[in-house]
């Protein structure tokens, strides 16, 4: 039986939203990804499991090595997501702005 996970639940690890940062901006392995967690590369190869699962992370072979890097458009949904309570957050500014003016 194939578990499917939420995204939610894979960008609640610290770890996990730190190895997205890592591969935002370029393609690690597993091993250079390693190197920045003062952990096993066993632990992080389970956090890349999840990330992969939940496909926000895909993984490109290159010769021996395979290289994972994160999936843009599915991080998109989290973006959709939080897009609802920005648009609340910036209500709530412009209405304190608009206070804070006249009590000035």
């Amino acid at each position: 039986m194939e578990i499917r996970r939420d995204i939610f639940q894979a960008i609640a690890d610290p770890t996990r939203r730190a190895i997205i940062v890592l591969i935002a901006l370029q393609a690690m392995t597993p091993n250079a990804l390693a190197e920045h967690f003062q952990t096993s590369r066993q632990a992080v190869s389970k956090h890349i499991k999840i990330l992969t699962e939940c496909e926000l992370v895909k993984q490109q072979i290159s010769g021996r090595e395979i290289y994972y890097s994160l999936e843009i458009d599915k991080m998109k949904e989290v973006d959709q997501w939080m897009e609802q309570f920005r648009k609340i957050w910036e209500t709530r500014f412009n209405q304190l702005e608009d206070l804070l003016k006249t009590m000035k």
